[in-house]
């Protein structure tokens, strides 16, 4: 009954097929794009407990998975902490080939931020280079409203030297505050604990004192006096 499918030949049509789709970026990645595209503005989250800077922001922190809510502006410019050349083409690359992307450290932040890097007058990036955020004109609220990241020159001669030390006396003053507040709830920690502590051995001491022994022994002495 089923022979006479063995003579069909199957029949293969490609297509394809589009699903236009729009989603939400979420509470906090909403207001990280709409402040860079109302106001050319990077904003990052910082953590409460650990003090780290996240950008681009998210809405618990990875060390100590406390909720984040205090936003901090950072600056427009950082450092390349590292890099990689693109030599090939796809759909989903917002440039053509060849071009570099980069993960760069802002100022005032923690954390690197992936992103292109343009103006390089057909050099090679150099880890260490300071970098600065170049915007659109035109921006639609999302990652590629930072054209791109450009090299800056870093000030020189005693300028340089002075925004160089206002650097590490920023950062040391962070890392410090850090370390202070890690040391003070160490502090409060053992206290707690010692505290508890006594509040067994009182506990301990009252029970044995209203106990059966004890009790007896009164009655003892009583006797012994009379």
């Amino acid at each position: 009954m089923d022979k006479w499918l063995e003579e069909l030949k199957p029949v293969v049509e490609h297509q394809e097929l589009k699903v236009p789709y729009r989603y939400s970026m979420g509470a906090t990645a909403s207001r990280f794009f709409t402040e860079i595209r109302d106001n050319k503005e990077i904003m990052g989250i910082k953590c409460s407990k650990c003090s780290v800077v996240y950008v681009p922001p998210r809405s618990t922190c990875g060390r100590c998975f406390s909720p984040l809510n205090d936003w901090v502006a950072v600056s427009d410019r950082g450092t390349l902490e590292t890099y990689t050349r693109v030599r090939y083409d796809t759909p989903t690359q917002p440039v053509a080939a060849p071009f570099f992307y980069g993960v760069i450290k802002l100022d005032g932040a923690d954390t690197g931020l992936p992103h292109l890097i343009g103006d390089t007058n057909g050099k090679e990036p150099r880890i260490g280079m300071c970098l600065q955020a170049v915007f659109k004109e035109e921006r639609a609220g999302n990652m590629l409203d930072i054209l791109y990241f450009k090299p800056i020159e870093e000030p020189k001669g005693k300028k340089g030297e002075k925004a160089k030390r206002g650097k590490e006396k920023n950062l040391n003053s962070r890392v410090a505050a850090g370390k202070a507040k890690r040391v003070k709830k160490e502090k409060v920690k053992r206290a707690e604990t010692k505290r508890a502590m006594q509040r067994v051995e009182r506990k301990t001491v009252k029970a044995k004192a209203k106990g059966p022994g004890a009790k007896k022994g009164k009655q003892n002495t009583k006797g012994k006096k009379k």
